[in-house]
């Protein structure tokens, strides 16, 4: 049990990830990376440079896709429980998103409806919030 753990400290002492949490700090679908991405582990350096310099692959996932779910969710303005209930639960391509858009289902009207009131409700709670810490100071 111990030589396990030791294992997985010491991998975490060189600040690298899998390859899942590189990509989802990327934003970008795991499936359609390259394979040596997904093959191997990801230090901070690594992953700092691909941020800073993304390489072709990286730019062409960002603009076309496939692209992850809370990626879709947030280009379409919905939740991504409100994706499930309207039945998306692969990625989609920008392409797919933008006819997605263009259709305007009622799913997506009812949920971009539901998450507008979700983020007019924080924004209450977040004034209220303000306003009683103001005077209590």
């Amino acid at each position: 049990m111990l030589d396990t753990l030791d294992g997985m400290t010491s991998h975490q002492n060189t600040q690298s990830m899998k390859p899942a949490t590189a990509a989802k700090k990327l934003g970008v679908y795991l499936e359609a990376t390259p394979a040596e991405f997904r093959e191997s582990a990801v230090s901070r350096a690594e992953l700092n440079e691909l941020q800073a310099n993304p390489p072709q692959w990286l730019q062409d996932l960002r603009s076309n896709g496939p692209h992850p779910r809370p990626v879709v969710a947030a280009k379409l303005g919905v939740s991504i429980a409100g994706l499930a209930r309207g039945g998306v639960t692969e990625a989609l391509t920008t392409e797919q998103i933008e006819t997605l858009k263009q259709d305007n289902p009622e799913w997506l009207q009812r949920e971009r409806a539901t998450q507008a009131e979700v983020r007019k409700e924080a924004a209450r709670l977040k004034k209220k919030n303000a306003e009683r810490a103001e005077h209590r100071g």
